[in-house]
């Protein structure tokens, strides 16, 4: 039988890691990450916090570890190879490669018939814009790689000329983008998963995000108004991910629901923004049940604890946390960042009877709220 206590490797350091942890202790985990400076938000949470600009303590980090995991799909591929030489890392390589890169990760929806965008990965001016011609305007023109938040990507609107188009291929530095086609849709939902390695899965409710200047600012879970085959519908194309991918941990996918179905957006193999109301909302949050997936232990259910829920990102500035801490039905976590334009400093949870009492305490926060 595995231990319940183990000690998890965590490569990274931000608010993510800091969650993990916070799950992970009442379980008997110990944790140890590894950032780039001690002013992060896991840097005391861990029995060890560990640098990036020194080489042995990588080394250190895997001699600690019985598993490691990651805090971004932008982790180096190099590197977790290396350490899954002498120690299990969760997800494993495949989910990261596929998720690391726009277009593996629309040729892997494509492969497992999950409806994506039309999509053409082109690493030229001249290649971009004979994209346009066959895929057509509007469009979204995005890095392959690194982009986030809104990030590294560029709409060109139907009326986009080829001097726009040029101008967009230098605005994101005249390196590999990938074009995609405009979907036509009414709402943005994402769902999250969760698999362990004896192929147990568990599947949360689909959820609604808010996005503004591409940063996510509001989540509404459950999603409202949602059928029981559209869920089927998210549940099947996130089985075909995680049996594809032997994923191990939390699988996200954004999804954009059109008039013909869901289409897929983007996918993520970790614990993710939308999935923060789980903390006070479901019966085990995503964070819990990562560590449980990544410990060989069995998954918790994710059911909600209530009828409906909302998780409100702190964006830029802290705002007025007192008027929250008043507030009987909400919740409230911040991540000891400094304040910056755009930086994701918190959220808040509200956990509410019925949508009319939710939207009245959302109204109440519309400090938070774009």
């Amino acid at each position: 039988m595995t231990p319940i206590s183990q000690k998890i490797g965590v490569l990274g350091a931000g608010q993510l890691g800091r969650m993990l942890a916070l799950a992970g202790y009442p379980l008997g985990q110990k944790f140890a990450f590894y950032g780039v400076s001690r002013d992060e938000p896991s840097a005391l949470l861990g029995h060890l916090h560990l640098h990036s600009d020194e080489v042995d303590n990588l080394k250190e980090l895997v001699e600690f570890a019985d598993v490691i995991t990651f805090e971004s799909e932008n982790t180096q591929i190099e590197m977790v190879r290396e350490i899954a030489k002498s120690v299990p890392v969760y997800p494993s390589e495949k989910s990261l490669y596929h998720a690391q890169h726009r277009g593996r990760e629309k040729q892997l929806f494509q492969d497992l018939d999950i409806p994506c965008a039309p999509f053409v990965v082109v690493d030229s001016l001249a290649d971009l814009q004979q994209a346009v011609l066959d895929l057509g305007l509007p469009a979204i023109l995005k890095t392959t790689t690194q982009g986030y938040d809104g990030k590294g990507q560029v709409v060109l609107s139907a009326e986009a000329g080829p001097e726009q188009i040029e101008q967009a291929w230098h605005r994101l530095g005249e390196r590999e983008v990938i074009l995609e086609g405009f979907v036509d849709f009414t709402r943005e939902l994402s769902i999250i998963a969760v698999r362990n390695a004896d192929n147990q899965q568990v599947y949360y409710p689909l959820v609604q995000n808010v996005h503004h200047q591409g940063i996510l600012r509001y989540t509404i879970a459950p999603a409202q108004q949602i059928s029981s085959l559209v869920q089927q519908q998210a549940e099947a194309y996130m089985q075909k991910l995680l049996d594809r991918l032997d994923h191990v941990g939390v699988l996200t996918l954004e999804l954009f629901e059109t008039a013909n179905g869901l289409v897929a957006n983007e996918m993520a193999p970790r614990v993710h923004n939308s999935g923060h109301w789980t903390i006070e909302g479901a019966q085990t949050s995503q964070f819990e049940n990562h560590v449980r997936a990544l410990c060989g232990l069995p998954l918790g259910s994710s059911a909600p604890k209530q009828k409906i829920a909302a998780m409100v990102n702190i964006i830029g500035q802290t705002g007025p946390v007192h008027q929250v801490l008043q507030m009987p039905n909400a919740h409230l976590h911040l991540y000891d960042k400094a304040e910056r334009a755009d930086r994701k400093l918190g959220h808040i949870t509200l956990l509410a009877d019925d949508p009319q009492s939710l939207y009245q305490s959302l109204q109440q926060l519309n400090a938070y709220l774009p």
